[in-house]
């Protein structure tokens, strides 16, 4: 069924792993061409239009102008944890898409960026004008690579995504169920957010971009819960049946670090979270878990 509230139905997203996959599948839904570009296509559903390539070489995107999609999605990841990894997984490969795309001018860049971002460390709150890093190299890899796409001649969003979570299998869910959980002192203040509202919200704005409606240069992807990480863990703990940790204090919110990311815009684009808070995701997560478990048996 195609989208009778677009202009254009054609996007193409670089680095089509998890999340990109679950933001074209809604689209394709719809009735767009989506072209999946990633290392190994055969990860990638039939629908979907692939293109194997690694974006992080240069030229290796050649073909987009071929192509001529009316936006792209670049969900781009480190090659590896290093600064290095960082600096070609994101800095070099968004000046390898804009080489790409050369004269071709799509509607919209949507570029997944990350909440990492942000300078703020001692829990003050932050916004999409918040103070950004000067000393994470990592982050200054990432904060780089918008730079390059938000002063090109193309419009360009940014969507700074808090901790996406969602998978069964995650490495928190598997902590916690062993008993361990992180230390309460000092607290640290976390922000996260349902791959499949990650996913919606990006389908959300690329729909809005084809339609030629306005779009923030630079958004927080989050729920609508900052929350201390310990707190987190000992509520995972008791819903998983562990039997750890204690209470959270007032005094561990008082001297908490990190930073409380706010999501107004993310609510002005008229996007409503399935998940707006740890509680309500995790349950749905813990819930697959264990109809995965029983399939299993």
């Amino acid at each position: 069924m195609k989208d009778s509230n677009t202009k254009s139905n054609s996007v193409l997203i670089a680095g089509c792993g998890d999340l990109g996959i679950r933001t074209g599948t809604a689209l394709a839904a719809l009735g767009w061409q989506v072209h999946g570009v990633r290392r190994n296509c055969s990860l990638l559903p039939a629908q979907f239009t692939a293109h194997q390539a690694d974006y992080t070489v240069p030229g290796a995107l050649e073909f987009l102008p071929d192509l001529r999609p009316d936006l792209v999605l670049a969900t781009f990841n480190p090659s590896a944890r290093s600064v290095a990894g960082y600096r070609r997984g994101f800095t070099a490969s968004a000046a390898n898409l804009l080489a790409a795309l050369g004269e071709h001018r799509p509607g919209r860049i949507l570029f997944v960026s990350s909440t990492r971002v942000f300078a703020e460390s001692s829990g003050g709150w932050v916004d999409e004008h918040s103070a950004l890093s000067a000393d994470d190299e990592r982050a200054l890899a990432i904060i780089e690579a918008e730079r390059i796409l938000l002063d090109s001649p193309h419009p360009v969003s940014v969507v700074r995504f808090g901790g996406i979570y969602g998978s069964p299998g995650g490495r928190l869910l598997s902590r916690i169920a062993r008993g361990e959980l992180c230390d309460p002192e000092p607290g640290r203040w976390s922000n996260r957010i349902h791959r499949e509202d990650c996913a919606g919200f990006l389908a959300q704005l690329l729909r809005s971009a084809s339609a030629g409606e306005d779009l923030e240069p630079v958004y927080i992807g989050v729920d609508d819960q900052p929350v201390l990480q310990y707190e987190v863990e000992v509520w995972l703990a008791r819903e998983l049946g562990v039997t750890a940790g204690g209470p959270v204090t007032a005094a561990s919110a008082e001297a908490a670090t990190g930073k409380r990311c706010g999501n107004r815009l993310l609510h002005a684009s008229g996007y409503r979270l399935r998940f707006p808070d740890y509680r309500s995701g995790y349950r749905e997560v813990i819930a697959g878990a264990d109809a995965a478990r029983v399939v299993k048996r």
